[in-house]
């Protein structure tokens, strides 16, 4: 962290998208949580790249987003012992390429949300009776919204992207099931068991990867 780049600080590209700043600030004050010498020059890295944008806006270089015209605003925040930007951000419109969709979660988010699903994908594998499916079902659909809201904080659009992601998983499962049981393959699982497994695999790549 003694780099001083801002943006290798940060680790992201000096043609990064504010959001992506954002993820990159976030996710290295998750990891140097313990280090305030760190996360102090986390946040002049992060500063340094927020004036310097500020800087070529008013150049007519760059445009940048509304949250971000109100430099004194995030001095006052800070002052005051407020996260920078909490008082002013808006919502995002939503992405429309694949890059605005793909987010990866913190190494330690990834590790937490596997270590359910695993224990999720393991009790319906061995539901021989198909009675705790549903209870599984929903443990997936909570889980995967838990962490997609954890990483975008917007509520509405992580109820909208688990809830397709759900419908879309639990009938490509049991559309596999069927082809896959028409070519004579035994998969040794009931459909629903198969169509569940496949749910709650989609669910943790849904909740880990994409916003």
């Amino acid at each position: 962290m003694n780099n001083s780049n801002p943006y290798e600080q940060l680790g992201v590209r000096e043609d990064a998208s504010f959001e992506e700043i954002q993820r990159a600030r976030k996710r290295l004050q998750e990891q140097y949580s313990n280090n305030p010498q760190v996360l102090e020059s986390i946040e002049i890295a992060y500063d340094a790249i927020i004036m310097q944008r500020l800087r070529l806006r008013q150049e007519g270089k760059i445009k940048v987003p509304d949250q971000i015209r109100f430099p004194e605003k995030m001095q006052e925040n800070r002052n005051r012992n407020i996260p920078p930007l909490v008082e002013s951000i808006n919502v995002p419109n939503f992405p429309i390429s694949l890059g605005g969709f793909w987010a990866p979660n913190s190494p330690k988010s990834l590790l937490i949300s596997g270590l359910i699903f695993l224990v999720l994908i393991f009790w319906g594998f061995f539901s021989a009776t198909g009675e705790n499916l549903p209870l599984l079902l929903t443990g997936g659909v909570a889980t995967c919204f838990v962490f997609l809201f954890d990483k975008t904080r917007l509520f509405w659009r992580s109820v909208a992207v688990t809830f397709i992601a759900f419908i879309a998983s639990i009938t490509l499962g049991y559309l596999l099931f069927h082809l896959i049981a028409n070519t004579g393959l035994q998969l040794g699982l009931a459909a629903d068991n198969f169509a569940t497994l496949f749910t709650l695999l989609s669910l943790w790549l849904v909740g880990n990867f994409l916003r």
